[in-house]
């Protein structure tokens, strides 16, 4: 399956946007303001240690300390603190590691999410376009995608001759990665030469540096695009920035050579993006319905704790029969919501809600659909099938914020509630505040100020209700407008 990739740069960000049979299967987004933190090496400073939890929080200068635990501790693997095998606490604690002060090479591993902190590791990888440098580490992986045994072997052990024969006394901890399958010795050479420029440079910075300080930053979306997700399938990378094309050719020129021929600067007329109609189809990602080609329809929901999807027929009657459509319903869903968790860039715990099917058959089938869809996924996604309670249970590892925690917020009516007190309900919470605050305190008048729709419902369905509390109380109630309240708001003056 070709695939195309479009970036559209501007002055405050970079978007962008792969294209595969002509619909939208992932969407990239950094501000220049808001650039990501995961790849990024600091020197930092310790600010506490938390025994109870194995875990430390870290300043590296940003608004919240990092979280860093103990099983991300390079530091005690080479102290030989190897988790026990009947599981329990790790030999080496980590207030026999770190402590309070100490300055720590340290790598961003997650960016900050929510009210979470960015989340850290002290063992440092830095990636090329082949291979994984591990200079800390002297062991060579390889990529699980690559699950040729042969090919696994034979790759470990070139990468091990290679390594050797560039410099034998420097580290050779490497990782493969899935791009490097068919790649040469003089490929595989000149990666691991920048990479171990890249480490020798980043040495030098930390002899200077004081804590907490920046000594690496990853490199911008745009580079990262021909890095990590151009592949064989990519037919073209088109740019609207001549600017930034001719930074990203010169980049690729000097360390992916085999991208240059489809590196395009677009001259069309139109906005990029308006040729797939992006920005519509990112409108679409941040509601909540997804309707189906056949009348179908999914309801997607993002919690704290989980993302859940309910598939629904709608209006999709075109089988024969019943099972039929539900059958096909689910199948369509399937792909449908594969490509949504990559749209989305939704992670943690997924559970799907499939239209209920009788058939063990069906069941299985529905299943394998959402297995392939879910391949072409670059996110580690785990599917462990239907439940007791019928609904799919999934995870999909969260690399970055959601396009809908990038793209949006809370909203500041109903707090992200998705819902506000209904008028009457509000009329009422006034009532029984004016009861409560003229048993404490002798004023002259009431005087209510709420919205619109509030005070509309006190003059009419509810005027009955306001006469009979202000005899009650033997005190006036005046009523007055305020245009900027909402439905939920109000203010009760004594005057």
């Amino acid at each position: 399956m070709q695939e195309d990739l479009l970036i559209n740069i501007t002055p405050q960000e970079t978007r962008v946007a792969l294209v595969a049979q002509a619909a939208v299967q992932e969407i990239h987004i950094e501000r220049t303001l808001e650039r990501g933190l995961a790849g990024n090496v600091y020197l930092g400073r310790v600010a506490r240690v938390l025994p109870g939890m194995q875990s430390a929080f870290v300043d590296i200068g940003l608004e919240r300390a990092a979280f860093l635990h103990v099983a991300d501790l390079w530091q005690r693997m080479s102290a030989g603190g190897e988790p026990r095998a009947g599981g329990g606490p790790p030999p080496v604690p980590i207030e026999k590691l770190v402590f309070e002060g100490q300055s720590l090479l340290v790598q961003v591993i997650k960016d900050p999410i929510g009210a979470k902190g960015a989340r850290l590791s002290t063992q440092v990888s830095l990636a090329g376009r082949l291979l994984v440098h591990l200079p800390q580490d002297s062991h060579i992986g390889v990529s699980q995608k690559i699950d040729d045994p042969a090919l696994r072997d034979s790759l470990r052990q070139r990468l091990a001759a290679l390594a050797q024969q560039h410099d034998a006394q420097a580290g050779m901890g490497f990782i493969v990665r899935t791009n490097a399958e068919e790649a040469g010795d003089a490929e595989l050479l000149e990666d691991i030469a920048y990479l171990r420029k890249t480490w020798s440079a980043l040495q030098n910075r930390v002899r200077t540096a004081q804590a907490p300080a920046l000594l690496y930053q990853e490199l911008s979306l745009a580079q990262r695009v021909l890095r990590d997700l151009v592949t064989e399938a990519t037919r073209s990378i088109q740019v609207d920035s001549r600017e930034n094309y001719e930074r990203l050719r010169a980049f690729a020129a000097e360390y992916m050579p085999g991208v240059l021929e489809r590196l395009q600067l677009y001259r069309g007329e139109r906005p990029l993006f308006d040729l797939y109609n992006i920005d519509g189809e990112i409108e679409k990602a941040l509601g909540r319905r997804v309707d189906l080609k056949s009348g179908g329809y999914l309801i997607i929901d993002q919690t704290e704790a989980m993302t859940t999807v309910d598939v629904n027929t709608g209006g999709y009657v075109g089988a024969r029969n019943f099972d039929d459509t539900v059958f096909k319903t689910n199948l369509e869903a399937a792909q449908a919501i594969a490509r949504q968790l990559r749209l989305r860039n939704l992670g943690g715990i997924i559970l799907i809600d499939f239209i209920d099917m009788h058939s063990a058959q069906h069941r299985a089938a529905v299943l394998d659909e959402l297995k392939k869809s879910l391949w072409r996924d670059k996110v580690k996604v785990t599917v462990n099938g239907f439940s007791q309670l019928g609904l799919v249970e999934m995870t999909r590892k969260r690399t970055r914020e959601s396009l809908a925690h990038l793209l949006c917020e809370p909203c500041p009516t109903c707090t992200g509630q998705g819902q506000v007190k209904t008028a009457r309900t509000t009329c009422y919470d006034i009532l029984r505040e004016i009861l409560r605050e003229a048993r404490q305190f002798n004023p002259k008048e009431f005087r209510i100020l709420a919205s619109n729709a509030v005070i509309d419902l006190l003059l009419e369905e509810e005027s009955a209700h306001l006469a009979e509390l202000s005899d009650f109380i033997g005190k006036p109630i005046a009523l007055q407008v305020e245009a900027a309240y909402h439905q939920h708001q109000f203010d009760i003056v004594l005057l």
